[in-house]
């Protein structure tokens, strides 16, 4: 999770039994005591989702530091959104904005067409799952689940009732005896999810809820959630550093640089149409090769190749041509845009990528064919259509 000196979170936040402790997990049970239509909503079984506008939004601290610039988001019930991008870029506060554990100082952020800025988090009804998991460690499973329905006032057979189907639901039945200190980061977890998905929220949040796992566990735990959202249909903002968890995920990904919203779509538009060249080299693993150059009538030309290019761009302009490395082929001397030494080759069992030196550029191919070995020669083409121009010096995309 992001954390920053200008980033002050509430009393006890990461340690359930710290006093002023909130348990954003729990956020709205004894309050929306008094939403009779939501209580019968939930009593009847359906679980509610919420429509979240975010209407030019953002966070600027009052020694002026901007962690979020204003942007605009309009998330559709039971959307699956995740705020990506590297530490510091505002993903976390955005989150917190949400949640209401960070003030919002421009813009408006309406749940279900209500304005909630000035709301406390228990009036938003939505529901949290942190990093640190932020499970009451005196309690076994069960209790850590079941405590914001009991909270709620919610009858005891039927908090049994509920706790137990998310426990199957998530795997989890057999650990509802135990306390977290007897349980493995990723039961944990689980227990920390299913806490908050027994509560029926309008809204998940949730931050780096895997970043604390090994990578096997994640994957493991990547696969679950998608499972689960696509079984809950919950309207669900997730923040990650980790672009696969973003792509393989999110119905829409939000992109973050500096607190600056650098793309808003779909994993797959941001893969194929990135709008700059930083979105271009961090979706993507390995990322996009890019390369400097000038725009010509036929195309463009850099140190050491000349392409074609038909499209955007004025004669003239200094320019940045990207490609992937699965669009880079080997092909016969005659036909190479780019030639250049291997250098590195990383065998990943079914492709492999292989580091080639061209000039001072260190291009990346990625081949299912048999690679070719460290101090070979290779020349290589772009696949046609498959050439990403973007501007020399604002880094936008051209086109």
């Amino acid at each position: 999770m992001e954390t920053s000196r200008e980033c002050h979170l509430p009393p006890g936040h990461g340690n359930p039994s710290a006093p002023g402790h909130a348990d954003v997990a729990d956020w709205g049970a004894a309050e929306y005591q008094g939403a009779p239509a939501l209580r019968a909503h939930r009593d009847e079984g359906r679980r509610p989702v919420a429509r979240v506008e975010l209407d030019g939004v953002g966070k600027r601290y009052p020694n002026g530091f901007e962690a979020v610039q204003a942007f605009s988001i309009d998330i559709q019930p039971g959307e699956f959104i995740v705020l990506v991008g590297p530490s510091g870029c505002g993903k976390s506060t955005t989150l917190r904005m949400v949640a209401g554990l960070e003030s919002i100082t421009t813009g408006e952020l309406r749940i279900d067409g209500r304005r909630v800025n000035e709301a406390a988090p228990k009036a938003r009804d939505v529901a949290m799952v942190f990093q640190s998991y932020a499970l009451y460690p005196h309690m076994t499973a069960f209790e850590n689940m079941a405590f914001g329905l009991k909270l709620q006032k919610v009858p005891k057979a039927d908090i049994e009732q509920r706790v137990r189907k998310v426990a199957e639901q998530l795997a989890i039945s057999d650990l509802l005896d135990r306390k977290p200190k007897a349980m493995s980061g990723g039961q944990r977890q689980r227990i920390a999810i299913g806490r908050a998905i027994v509560r029926a929220p309008k809204v998940f949040l949730f931050d780096e809820p895997l970043s604390n796992l090994d990578a096997k566990l994640r994957l493991q735990m990547r696969v679950e959630l998608s499972k689960l959202h696509r079984s809950l249909g919950a309207t669900s903002l997730y923040v990650t550093h980790d672009q696969v968890e973003a792509m393989t995920l999110a119905d829409r990904i939000v992109l973050l640089k500096g607190g600056v919203v650098q793309q808003i779509g779909a994993p797959l538009e941001l893969y194929d149409r990135p709008d700059n060249t930083f979105v271009a080299t961090f979706i993507g693993s390995p990322a996009m090769n890019l390369l400097t150059g000038e725009r010509t009538a036929a195309g463009v030309t850099g140190a050491g190749f000349q392409v074609a290019f038909q499209g955007a761009g004025q004669v003239g302009q200094p320019v940045v041509l990207g490609v992937r490395p699965e669009h880079l082929r080997p092909v016969e001397a005659g036909a190479a845009v780019f030639s250049g030494t291997v250098e590195v080759v990383e065998p990943m069992g079914s492709e492999s990528f292989v580091y080639c030196r061209h000039g001072e550029q260190l291009l990346v191919v990625r081949t299912k064919d048999a690679p070719p070995s460290p101090g070979a020669l290779m020349h290589l083409a772009p696949e046609p259509g498959r050439l990403h121009l973007f501007d020399g010096a604002t880094q936008g995309r051209l086109g």
